[in-house]
């Protein structure tokens, strides 16, 4: 199976303070390494045997697009104003080629192991969510500041990538997009989908595969935390310490 990637490269309404105090009015264009930072997860997908085209979403697309390279597999396009419709037109479009492989622009350590490792593992939902333990996280980077969330079993931190293996992702989208401006309501979407499945995850009662098993029940939509094997998967490029990280990653210096 060949997949089609989707990389996110849009801006927060408004601007963003960080891309403002690296140099760059967008964040995509934040330099890493010499480069602006969106080309380097595009270039991963472009040398991943896996992915068959990838198409780039931002708002301002001609200028996302005059720093990629030139090739037939790849496109710019113009996104919607968040991530949530964006994703949203996608399910809506009867061009959309499934499944997808989704990232971020912010993704600068991407590789093609990663995205092959994300894919394979995700061939039975209907969405994959990559992750990495904190255990394999801090056992590389001890002194990494990431967010993380608390399961049974161990806690997690999200990688920026996920599988969307047909438009019946939909329903999952648009609980995403009740939640994707107030992080504070995720407790109220749990309470939402029944008070019990709301004091398990709580309580931590539920590894995070148990508690996705039981919102995948409710949502009719099979959803899997994909345990990626990579600790960089979960490193991206959101405050000056972040950048400071990547570059050194990328220059052999961690």
């Amino acid at each position: 199976m060949r997949w089609h990637a989707v990389v996110l490269a849009g801006s927060r309404p408004g601007g963003d303070p960080f891309a403002l105090s690296m140099g760059a009015n967008l964040k995509a264009l934040i330099p890493v390494n010499g480069v602006p930072m969106v080309r380097h997860p595009v270039e991963a997908l472009l040398n991943c045997d896996a992915i068959a085209t990838v198409t780039v979403l931002a708002q301002e697309a001609e200028r996302i697009a005059a720093t990629l390279p030139e090739d037939k597999r790849l496109q710019v396009r113009t996104s919607a104003g968040t991530i949530a419709e964006t994703l949203l037109s996608l399910c809506d479009d009867p061009e959309t080629v499934w499944p997808l492989l989704v990232t971020t622009a912010d993704h600068a350590l991407l590789t093609p192991e990663m995205v092959r490792d994300v894919c394979w593992k995700s061939t039975r939902s209907d969405v994959g969510i990559g992750v990495v333990s904190k255990r394999r996280l801090l056992g590389r980077f001890p002194d990494t500041k990431r967010t993380w969330i608390p399961f049974k079993g161990g806690s997690f931190t999200g990688a920026n990538l996920f599988v969307l293996r047909s438009d019946k992702v939909r329903t999952v989208i648009e609980v995403w997009r009740s939640v994707e401006q107030d992080r504070k309501k995720v407790g109220k979407l749990l309470w939402s989908l029944g008070p019990s499945l709301f004091f398990q995850a709580a309580l931590r009662r539920l590894t995070i595969e148990e508690l996705l098993h039981k919102i995948s029940v409710r949502l009719g939509v099979s959803i899997r935390a994909v345990r990626l094997s990579d600790p960089l998967a979960a490193i991206d490029v959101d405050k000056p310490s972040d950048h400071q990280q990547v570059e050194a990653i990328l220059a052999g210096r961690q």
